[in-house]
């Protein structure tokens, strides 16, 4: 072999990526990836270069009771979810009962709270001095709360059940999706073979739905790894909260590095399985003559069973909570004694929500243009590295992206020195840029996510036509894909936003000194024994978190039906 045909595939390379027209998209998706990567890398660093004492302590003391905590959290959760999502969207998908058109409304509304505000609620309300253990005495007659048990709220089940009222939706709305868009015909030949209700949906429906449960799941527990506020305040040592308690409580850096790589790879393997469940399978019912399941209609005892089943996650992880929070607001004049730094702390969270989102979405946008305008290999590449932050706890997170903010801070001291001979001290790691930063790496994904989604549904063809009539790729960007894609950005928009303002433990880790945002600023009651003082606060991230709930659940709606109308049409 010559070596100019050894030098040809080089060549080839670099004159994909420094092709003019190339080579600012390249360049822009290399350096989002950058930015998802430096965290991680400096995380593995920190926790590669810590004191080697460190670790026999933890190994011995900390990671096994996390390690088992988290496990049986993850599991427990999972259960939760997977039989309450997959139940009641079941239930609203196949039958007909009373209150069901209201249900499907209601039943994806628990994502509105933050998992921390909802164990602080319960714990509010079933301790010894709750209003429910308080009723309990009172009906049978106990004095003290030593005469009688009740089961604790402090506890591994008790955290569950509280974050597995949150969370199912994520497993109710993908299985819901699934189950609209399955084709009745299936259902009709198990029936004529005499498979029953129970049968049907082991059989057919789940099969057919697994990867979008898989996805759902995936996202359930995603989340309960992020948590902070929920597990420290239940007493459930989760990898977490170890990196919370070793960084700030004992003052090693380098061990809740340790334990952050610990957590990473618990996360590099829940996507793994994920993918590996679904390798080599596809799960596509015919296009052709699509029919949606019609919905058989309950009578009986039946009706008013199915009608409850779908009402108690509601009643659990939607109703009592706000029922709670509403009366606390009341009963303590919280409203009209309101807290005269509240407003200054509620400006500042939508402030850093703000700014994050804006930033979020101008990057995934940018990114899913790349993408569509330069494709290949590379370009993927870098646009699911981008995405990974989401996969990231925020303490992880957190910890990862303290290198390189003052790396940067200290590279702009030293210039600033140089040039004009003054320092600008900590730019970047001493202020809120850090938690937009953070923010931003955190909720990235669901930016490009849905810009691509957007642009997914914009023919080629009108590029090529724009291009034809002599437009740059600028002017194509700004009049034909932002335009047509304003719809699936404003709803990736709402979803950054609610996001970054219900984010607690990258919050509680970067947030410049007296700072405060709305999930710290109730943090900081619930800490001190008194989180009914942060009922307002709480109500008002509820009151916003509605908003894009309600949206997904609309597009719940209509994406199916969007896909039964096109294939009826064909």
């Amino acid at each position: 072999m010559t070596s100019a045909a050894l030098r040809h595939p080089f060549e080839t390379l670099h004159a994909a990526l420094w092709r003019p027209s190339a080579l600012a998209p390249r360049l822009f998706l290399l350096a989002l990836a950058a930015l998802v990567l430096a965290p991680l890398a400096s995380l593995i660093h920190i926790a590669w270069q810590g004191d080697p004492d460190i670790w026999p302590h933890l190994a011995t003391y900390v990671l096994p009771a996390a390690l088992a905590d988290t496990a049986l959290l993850l599991a427990g959760v999972a259960v939760a979810t997977a039989v309450t999502g997959v139940g009641t969207a079941w239930l609203v998908t196949a039958y007909q009962f009373p209150g069901r058109d209201t249900l499907v409304w209601l039943l994806p509304l628990p994502l509105a709270f933050p998992t921390y505000i909802v164990a602080y609620v319960y714990v509010g309300m079933l301790d010894a001095a709750g209003p429910i253990q308080t009723a309990f005495r009172a009906l049978f007659g106990y004095q003290t709360a030593a005469q009688y048990w009740f089961p604790p709220a402090r506890s591994l089940p008790g955290a569950i059940l509280m974050i597995g009222v949150v969370l199912y939706p994520y497993v109710y709305l993908a299985a819901r999706a699934m189950f609209q868009t399955q084709s009745a015909a299936l259902m009709e030949v198990a029936r004529t073979l005499g498979a029953s209700p129970l049968m049907l949906v082991r059989h057919v429906a789940l099969p057919l739905a697994r990867p979008a449960l898989a996805v759902g799941l995936s996202l359930v527990l995603l989340e309960t790894l992020n948590d902070i506020g929920a597990s420290e305040y239940l007493g459930v040592r989760t990898l977490t909260l170890s990196i919370f308690t070793t960084w700030l409580n004992r003052g090693s850096l380098p061990g809740a590095a340790q334990i952050a790589s610990v957590m990473l790879i618990a996360v590099v393997a829940l996507m793994a399985l994920e993918r590996y469940g679904r390798r080599h399978r596809r799960f596509d019912a015919s296009a052709r003559r699509h029919r949606p399941l019609a919905r058989i209609a309950l009578g009986g005892s039946a009706r008013w069973i199915a009608c409850a089943l779908c009402l108690a996650p509601v009643l659990a992880g939607f109703v009592l909570p706000l029922i709670f929070l509403a009366h606390e607001t009341v009963v303590r004049g919280l409203l009209f004694g309101l807290d005269p730094e509240l407003p200054r702390h509620a400006v500042m969270t939508v402030l850093l929500a703000g700014i994050a989102t804006l930033l979020a979405i101008g990057l995934g946008m940018g990114a899913a243009l790349a993408v569509r305008l330069v494709r290949g290999r590379l370009a993927s590449a870098c646009l699911t590295i981008a995405g990974l932050g989401y996969a990231v706890p925020g303490t992880v997170l957190a910890l990862g992206l303290l290198a390189p903010l003052v790396a940067f801070d200290e590279g702009l001291n030293w210039i600033t020195r140089t040039l004009a001979g003054i320092s600008m001290g900590l730019v970047l790691a001493g202020s809120g840029a850090a938690l937009i930063i953070a923010y931003v790496i955190r909720f990235l994904a669901i930016a490009t996510g849905s810009a691509q989604a957007g642009l997914a549904r914009i023919p080629t063809q009108m590029d090529d036509v724009a291009r034809t009539l002599g437009e740059k790729p600028t002017g194509i960007a700004w009049r034909i894909h932002l335009p047509l894609s304003r719809a699936a950005l404003g709803g990736a928009a709402l979803l950054v936003f609610v996001d970054c303002l219900k984010e607690l433990p990258a919050t509680l880790l970067l947030r410049p000194l007296n700072v405060e945002t709305l999930p710290t600023y109730i943090y900081q009651f619930a800490t001190r024994g008194n989180f009914e003082e942060g009922a307002l606060a709480a109500l008002l991230i509820v009151a916003v978190g509605i908003i894009p709930v309600l949206r997904l659940t609309r597009f719940a709606d209509i994406a199916p039906a969007a896909a039964t109308n096109g294939s009826s049409g064909r």
